[in-house]
């Protein structure tokens, strides 16, 4: 079996799919790994790194590609590299499945079977291959520290002979990974923190850091499946927002987490809002690329407004590289041993509760119901019977269950 790791094209992109400690295991399991050359040197694992743990260099990503069975990446394919990629070949990687269909059905056309790590399930069993949790906390982490090279504050607490310094407030809008780690980092910085989160169950774990958790007279909460949140009613929306303008008044720093899988996300702080804040406070969007949380915030990009600056980060978890490509190395070798079986290579069984959630496309279909409806296909063909299997172009065996299982 042979497993190939590609290079990253989006500029913006310093992470790698696998870093050589994990190379190692999948060496000790009998897989042969290719990586293309440079592919780890942005995030400081330079080819000599993979050689000496017994990976082949590939001079470019065509030789890379040549006879492999699983090609495993960070961002999704550019056209070019799709193009390279043989029928029947697996892809492992960040898909946005929910936000470019398109590229879905150009993978499905290409009869590349793609497993999006977006949609993993956020189950106990599934959470060592969960990438966005383990990449969310790399951001929830940085955007404190950007925050905090920002304010024109000190964040602890200071007795000084020249006065008492008080801590700087911080306001985490959204407790889930991300919201989580922002209050961690941010307290043990020296801030004072609170936070808010329309998912009640949340509450006990911003406390146990430390925050205050921030509540309504009247409930809101909108727990969605898997753990999510899922859109508020326009009442309930209305009273989130007043008790926001409430707190926000006196933040110096507000991190903004809120997002819905496949939807925009929903605003949170609004021009009044950002008007009522003290000059030289700080907002740090981490929703940016998705919509934004915050009015005039743009992905990428520095909004000064008011004299409060708006930070809408794209791509935080590339700014920790090194930690951010070993946490998703694991995740995404944990997800493949999913698929690779003893003296069979490595097959696909929908029915396996990690693997089907996470297949986006397979045997030149798009199995994700949600990217279907984007498209507009119908429902999903009968799958292949009991016991078949597909013999993919690089001699891998791929057995799919009857009883295949699709998010």
């Amino acid at each position: 079996m042979k497993v190939t790791v590609l290079g990253e094209t989006r500029p913006d992109e310093r992470r790698v799919a696998l870093v050589p400690d994990t190379v190692k295991d999948m060496k000790k399991a009998g897989i042969e790994v290719v990586v293309q050359a440079g592919a780890g040197q942005r995030s400081s694992f330079p080819d000599e790194l993979y050689r000496e743990v017994g990976a082949t260099i590939a001079p470019d990503a065509r030789a890379a590609v040549q006879g492999t069975d699983v090609v495993l990446k960070v961002q999704p394919p550019s056209e070019a590299e799709l193009g390279l990629l043989n029928k029947g070949v697996l892809l492992i990687s960040l898909l946005n499945p929910l936000g470019d269909a398109a590229t879905a059905k150009c993978i499905a056309d290409k009869g590349v079977s793609a497993f999006a790590l977006e949609l993993v399930p956020r189950t106990t069993r599934a959470q060592s291959m969960d990438v966005l949790s383990s990449q969310a906390m790399v951001a929830g982490y940085k955007a404190v520290l950007l925050a905090a090279d920002t304010i024109p504050k000190f964040l602890p607490m200071f007795m000084t002979a020249a006065g008492t310094i008080r801590p700087a407030k911080a306001l985490v809008l959204g407790a889930g990974v991300a919201g989580l780690q922002a209050i961690a980092t941010a307290r043990r910085l020296g801030a004072k923190v609170e936070a808010f989160d329309v998912r009640a169950a949340v509450k006990e774990q911003v406390q146990s850091l430390g925050a205050t958790f921030l509540e309504t007279e009247q409930e809101v909460t909108a727990e969605g499946e898997g753990g999510y949140a899922k859109e508020l009613s326009e009442e309930q929306h209305k009273r989130e927002l007043e008790l926001i303008a409430k707190h926000i008044k006196d933040a110096d720093i507000v991190i903004t987490t809120a997002q819905i899988p496949g939807r925009p996300a929903p605003l949170l702080v609004t021009e009044e809002m950002i008007a009522s804040m003290k000059p030289g406070s700080v907002l740090v969007d981490l929703a940016a690329e998705s919509g934004g949380n915050v009015a005039g915030s743009k992905p990428g990009e520095t909004v000064q407004k008011n004299g409060v600056t708006i930070l809408g980060p794209a791509n935080l978890p590339s700014t920790i590289p090194y930690h951010a490509s070993q946490m998703f190395s694991k995740n995404a070798w944990t997800f493949l041993k999913e698929m690779v079986k003893k003296d069979e290579g490595v097959v696909v069984d929908l029915a396996n509760d990690v693997v089907g959630p996470t297949c986006l496309t397979h045997q030149g279909e798009v199995r994700n119901e949600r990217v279907r409806q984007q498209l507009g296909l119908g429902p999903l063909p009968a799958p292949v019977g009991p016991g078949a299997t597909a013999t993919t172009g690089t001699g891998s065996s791929v057995g799919t269950s009857p009883s295949a299982s699709t998010r």
